[in-house]
């Protein structure tokens, strides 16, 4: 799981950032700039909110921009992964990225770390293990694809994934025919009944997103249950997960602990997921006032 960095400790001021549209709601600058201040590191990390319409110009930007890196969320992880130079093995299996690393000499490098945020997560609140698992995954969307490939790396038996549409579920099946299965819309008591972890890859139960709709069946004893959601940060599933009996980890430690491999490879210095991290994102609903 560990990512080697391609850069030592840096004397001399550099620059990362995250990209979307919008962006005013990124927690990534707090993330990041609270742990160039701990760190003592000469850095800045800012955000761009780039329109579709201007990420092909972007892309071709950020060498002269200066930046060592940069995150890309929402609209973009599918777009971008088409636009870098190369891909890691993980962002080339999940068809995302989420983190580019800019190199000296103006090529990039998309990876994806999202599969990796998601499984430190787990391991940090739990010490829930993927091998032999059986997981059941609503959503398929960019997001769900990282974390499927990632649950597959890791040895999970078999993903069950539901889906609205169709086409997407059945489109990340095929990242192993094997062990990825899909199952009806909505999904039925029996979706859940033999899983030893529950996903939630939707937006269903976002804040200001559409209501999750149903109660879960009664669960496997040490059965555990997670969101990518992280507002709000008890979600309706989780809330009916745990009213079935599961141990139930929220969303916002993938958030961080995703951030940590971009940052060692921008700026040399692998970073911890604090519980001081943790209290200042969930203190601010964004990084402007």
């Amino acid at each position: 799981m560990e990512r080697a960095s391609n850069r030592e400790p840096m004397q001399d001021v550099l620059s990362a950032a995250v990209i979307g549209h919008p962006i005013r709601h990124s927690k990534s600058p707090l993330i990041h700039n609270f742990w160039l201040k701990n760190h003592g590191l000469p850095g800045l990390y800012s955000a761009f909110d780039v329109a579709p319409s201007d990420l092909a110009s972007f892309m071709d930007l950020a060498p002269r921009l200066g930046l060592a890196g940069f995150n890309v969320t929402i609209p973009h992880k599918e777009a971008v992964a088409s636009l870098v130079s190369e891909m890691t093995p993980a962002a080339a299996q999940a068809g995302v990225v989420n983190t580019v690393v800019v190199r000296p000499d103006g090529s990039t490098l998309g990876d994806s770390t999202d599969g990796f945020g998601f499984l430190a997560n787990l391991d940090d609140a739990t010490q829930w293990s993927a091998a032999d698992a059986h997981v059941a995954m609503i959503g398929a969307g960019g997001a769900a694809r990282s974390v499927v490939a990632a649950l597959l790396d890791a040895g999970a038996s078999k993903i069950v994934l539901s889906n609205r549409t169709a086409a997407k579920a059945e489109a990340l099946r095929m990242l192993d025919p094997a062990r990825v299965e899909t199952a009806p819309w909505p999904p039925t008591p029996e979706f859940f009944d033999r899983a030893s972890l529950l996903v939630n890859a939707s937006s269903l139960g976002m804040a200001g997103g559409p209501d999750w709709r149903w109660e879960l069946p009664k669960l496997q004893p040490g059965t555990v249950a997670t969101d990518l959601i992280y507002a709000p940060l008890e979600t309706p599933f989780l809330k009916a997960a745990a009213a079935s009996g599961a141990r139930c980890v929220d969303g916002l430690g993938m958030l961080l602990h995703q951030a940590a491999p971009g940052f060692e490879q921008w700026f040399g210095l692998r970073p911890e997921v604090t519980g001081e991290l943790r209290e200042l994102v969930l203190d601010r609903k964004g990084w402007l006032p």
